[in-house]
């Protein structure tokens, strides 16, 4: 297994599980190989993108170089403690943090609570509920996240009024249309299924709103290549789902 250190750089390439479907990127800090070998793998094949450092000073470093969705972090570390490392990243990002540790005792618990945690996993664990705790602690982080508008080149989309804008020009959009287009292109050039738009939009599975949600992209779509045209910025992957693809030009 490759540790990044100083050789690291964001240009690392994105990888895509077994649907297609990029998930989330992850951040593993354990001075156990083994314990990062075997989380790794699994996450992996569950669909994150994995990073791994065995020390804080690595994971600081990665940190500051790299756009995470979670830390994953021990607390008995060779350089620093997990507590120390989580007041470090809690002072410079809201990222959310989850520890795993074998220190199972309240106080450590607590602690880890207390100095930025958002969870504590005592060792030994379940890799299933590891993930879906990181899972809900990513969900919930992003959901907390004050909107913005977001601009690429002379494209703008701005939630406050829920309005986008192509230089001198705007089109009108409804809001199931700007939620669908304002989650995609938070996220842009992560591909994702019509399942995880309807649940992550709209907070319910899609049952039988698969047809709806087609309906609604094709208006996307429409309308985004009629105030910019030329510019296919959302984009469909056959049997995979959509994705927003930033301009280039």
């Amino acid at each position: 297994m490759r540790f990044l250190s100083e050789e690291f750089t964001p240009a690392a390439r994105l990888r895509l599980c077994k649907n297609g479907v990029i998930m989330y990127n992850v951040l593993m800090v354990d001075d156990d190989l083994v314990i990062l070998e075997n989380n790794k793998t699994y996450f992996n094949a569950m669909g994150y993108e994995v990073v791994c450092a065995a020390t804080a000073t690595a994971a600081e470093k990665i940190i500051l170089s790299n756009a995470l969705d979670c830390v994953i972090l021990d607390v008995d570390l060779p350089d620093m403690s997990g507590f120390e490392l989580c007041e470090k990243i809690r002072s410079k990002t809201g990222l959310p943090i989850v520890f795993l540790s074998g220190y199972t005792e309240e106080e450590n618990r607590i602690r880890g609570l207390s100095v930025g945690g958002d969870d504590y996993v005592c060792k030994p664990y379940s890799l299933k509920e590891l993930e879906l705790r990181v899972q809900a602690r990513i969900r919930s982080g992003r959901a907390a996240e004050p909107p913005r508008t977001l601009t690429f080149g002379p494209l703008s989309i701005c939630p406050s009024s829920c309005s986008v804008s192509y230089e001198a020009s705007s089109a009108d959009f409804s809001s199931y249309e700007f939620d669908v287009l304002y989650f995609l292109a938070r996220h842009p050039n992560e591909i994702y299924t019509p399942e995880q738009i309807y649940d992550s939009v709209w907070k319910a599975p899609i049952n039988k709103g698969q047809k709806s949600l087609q309906v609604i992209m094709g208006r996307i779509r429409k309308k985004l290549y009629d105030l910019c045209p030329g510019h296919d910025y959302i984009q469909t992957k056959r049997y995979k789902g959509y994705l927003f693809v930033p301009d280039r030009k």
